[in-house]
């Protein structure tokens, strides 16, 4: 591609209104090319890929460049990441000469490519050398994944449609429904989407559903559904019985689940949009779920393959604020929970605050749950992670998203 000064201006524009951090990044990006619809596929490619470049690298591009500015950020990326030359970018020499000097005995945190709060409690938590392991491979690019529909569609047959389309595509290694794609075809106009024998959906998600594990018949709850994921995942391995309640705070998030609902010929789900987590309604079903699935809001940092903006937008008093909030939600929702129920909580952080410490605040002050293994409850489902009672899913060990679950049953 022909990179032209207007290409470059709109990499530039479109950077400096990410790097305000005001918004999430895709909204932004959204908008951006909302008013600059002359932009084709190709052009909006380039200008996405390098301003979200610029958002993954962004401590050791500015190290190279020596400037927090849009415009040498741009460079750096398109000279260091892409290998384009100052002279396709009609670049000052000078700063192109800096940009190719590798910079030397770069702190840890700029080495990891992230903020140095981040970088200090990841590393406290895993160790230096497993930190940059996890930092590395949240800079990796995230694969395309999708769940196949197992109660219309067999995944073998999804995996032959999608060869003879000329799409590269395998199974994924741990869930039983999961599909993984080469590159970044526009799977929303492929037929097996369009008839809802697919979504969406990235492999460690899928696992949650399995961890929950819902039977046909049973009553069932996604308390933080969002825009239904992981609820259409749990209506499938219900095999559209019993009754699926599609729970959020957010009515809009919820209203985008019922054409998706559709698409998937899934009648069993109900949504209820909360008024908080002790919704009047919502506690009407206190005592009466056989299986309560709680994904909790959280930083999102097990994500930042696909969100690195997350990195630069929380601080370390957001954590703190969610880590409460979680303990909340999670105790509001155990209480839907009927004897002899399961309970699951998740999130795709990587920090320990979010996650080991919020599971056993709730073992040692809400009475009447005890944990299980969520190594036993994968193992009989065949499901081959290696984990503990806890499951810790990471993108550079599994290739997922990062995700944490620990599952309770109410005694």
């Amino acid at each position: 591609m022909n990179v032209s000064p207007a290409l470059l201006g709109h990499a530039r524009a479109l950077l400096g209104e990410l790097l305000r951090f005001e918004r999430a990044a895709d909204q932004v990006l959204s908008a951006y090319f909302r008013r600059h619809r002359a932009l084709g596929p190709r052009e909006r490619a380039f200008v996405a890929e390098t301003a979200y470049a610029v958002l993954r690298r962004k401590r050791s591009l500015e190290a190279a460049c020596g400037s927090g500015e849009p415009e040498a950020l741009v460079t750096a990326a398109l000279v260091r990441v892409f290998g384009l030359s100052g002279r396709a970018l009609d670049a000052d020499p000078q700063l192109v000469a800096r940009i190719r000097t590798s910079p030397t005995a770069l702190p840890a945190a700029v080495q990891a490519e992230l903020p140095d709060w981040l970088w200090e409690r990841l590393a406290a938590q895993r160790g230096a050398e497993e930190a940059m392991r996890i930092a590395r491979g949240m800079l990796e690019p995230a694969p395309l994944d999708l769940r196949v529909n197992v109660t219309r569609i067999g995944r073998a047959e999804v995996l032959a449609q999608l060869s003879a389309r000329g799409l590269q595509a395998v199974a994924t290694p741990y869930s039983p429904a999961g599909v993984r794609l080469e590159g970044r075809p526009a799977v929303n106009r492929d037929p097996l989407f369009q008839q809802g024998l697919v979504e969406v959906q990235d492999e460690g998600s899928q696992l949650l559903a399995y961890l929950v594990a819902p039977r046909r018949g049973e009553m069932v709850a996604d308390f933080c559904a969002g825009a239904g994921g992981k609820t259409l995942a749990l209506a499938m391995l219900m095999r559209g019985t019993g009754r699926l309640y599609a729970m959020d705070v957010s009515a809009k998030r919820l209203a985008a689940l019922a054409p998706r609902a559709a698409r998937a010929a899934i009648s069993n789900v109900h949504t209820l949009a909360l008024s908080g987590e002790n919704d009047v309604r919502a506690m009407r079903l206190a005592g009466k779920l056989d299986r309560v699935l709680v994904d909790a809001p959280c930083t999102g940092f097990g994500t930042l393959r696909r969100n690195p903006d997350l990195k630069w937008r929380y601080g370390p008093e957001r954590v703190a604020a969610l880590a409460a909030e979680q303990f909340g939600i999670l105790a509001a929702a155990a209480r839907l929970v009927k004897p002899g129920g399961r309970l699951v909580y998740a999130t795709c952080s990587l920090l320990e605050e979010e996650n080991e410490a919020v599971a056993e605040r709730f073992v040692n002050e809400v009475p009447g749950f005890e944990s299980l293994s969520c190594a036993q409850i994968l193992e009989r489902q065949k499901i081959p992670v290696a984990c503990g009672d806890r499951l810790r899913l990471w993108p550079h060990l599994h290739g997922t998203d990062g995700f944490f679950a620990a599952a309770f049953a109410r005694r």
